[in-house]
């Protein structure tokens, strides 16, 4: 490891003083730590902002949630409110790497981490994420597990969080306080798109912490879940997953909100695929049909076209497990 200074901050103005010098936010660490490890991030300083009273997950006034910015990914799936009122949250976060990290890592930083992709933390490999300019070694290389959405020619690493994506399946608010104040952002406009500047993953300005995530409270009764494929059962990211929210009433969804993971460069919400349930009466057809529209846009490389199929029935199931389940 390089050497690099550290400092532990006391409260919030002080983070963030150390924040607007150029610091790194640290907290639980489990990605950053690796990624310094490996030479593939080498920030001068890091700022541990684990004492900030940042650890609650409180129910709004209208039945949504708030889930601090601190709170680890082992206390967020096991809280009782977040189980009940949207159990989707809770089993990305129980599928999502092994108990000890899940102990370790927080809300904030899980949906900082940066892509597994293996040229991106290979330093030897062309990668624009790590090096704007350097090429893009996953286009021409091995990329079963790359992206099949929102890609460029600059870039094709999926982003890896399971709960990012059930957060933009919920169209979640990330609450961010930064020198010039606070401010809202969706997780939708928070994870960029590669574009040209790869290198930029997320919308923070210079400075800026995460405070928290809001999840907007929905009519009730809402089923939700989220379902993960992968290549092992254990360890490891997903090659599709799907996370659903339906309210069901009178017979009818009257709302339907679908996200996906592992295809895209960003958490891929499903939009087309939410205005083909809206209105609709559950049925296995119904399912079929709203799945068909997952893929849309889809741009497979040399490895990953089977992803294609794959994502449109892991859609597809798991809204025949949400849609029918009681």
């Amino acid at each position: 490891m390089y050497p690099f200074a550290y400092t532990k901050a006391s409260d919030t103005r002080e983070a963030l003083n150390a924040g607007r010098r150029g610091g790194r936010y640290i907290a639980g660490g489990t990605t950053l730590v690796d990624l310094m490890r490996e030479t593939v991030e080498r920030p001068e300083t890091l700022v541990d902002i684990s004492g900030l009273p940042l650890r609650e997950v409180t129910v709004t006034e209208r039945g949504g949630l708030r889930i601090g910015a601190l709170v680890s990914m082992a206390e967020t799936a096991a809280n009782p409110k977040v189980r009940t009122l949207y159990p989707v949250i809770s089993q990305a976060l129980e599928l999502s790497a092994s108990a000890q990290l899940r102990n370790m890592a927080t809300i904030g930083g899980n949906i900082m981490q940066r892509t597994r992709c293996t040229y991106f933390r290979d330093v030897t490999a062309a990668c624009n994420k790590r090096e704007l300019g350097s090429g893009c070694a996953a286009r021409e290389g091995f990329n079963r597990t790359h992206a099949i959405l929102g890609t460029s020619e600059s870039c094709v690493a999926t982003h890896p969080s399971d709960v990012a994506v059930a957060f933009a399946a919920l169209e979640a608010t990330v609450h961010l306080l930064g020198p010039d104040g606070q401010r809202r952002i969706p997780v939708a406009d928070f994870h960029l798109r590669p574009g040209g500047t790869p290198n930029r993953e997320q919308a923070l300005k210079k400075g800026e912490l995460i405070t928290a995530v809001a999840v907007p409270a929905y009519p009730r009764p809402l089923k939700s879940g989220y379902l993960k494929v992968r290549d092992r059962q254990s360890y490891e990211f997903a090659l599709t997953s799907a996370a659903v929210a339906l309210h069901v009433h009178g017979g009818v969804i009257r709302e339907a909100k679908v996200a996906a993971g592992g295809v895209g460069t960003v958490p891929w919400k499903l939009p087309e695929v939410e205005r083909a349930l809206v209105g609709e009466r559950p049925s296995d057809q119904l399912w079929a049909r709203a799945a068909e529209s997952a893929a849309d846009g889809a741009l497979p490389l040399t490895h990953n076209r089977f992803k294609i199929e794959l994502l449109k029935r892991t859609v597809e199931r798991q809204l025949r497990i949400v849609g029918d389940s009681k």
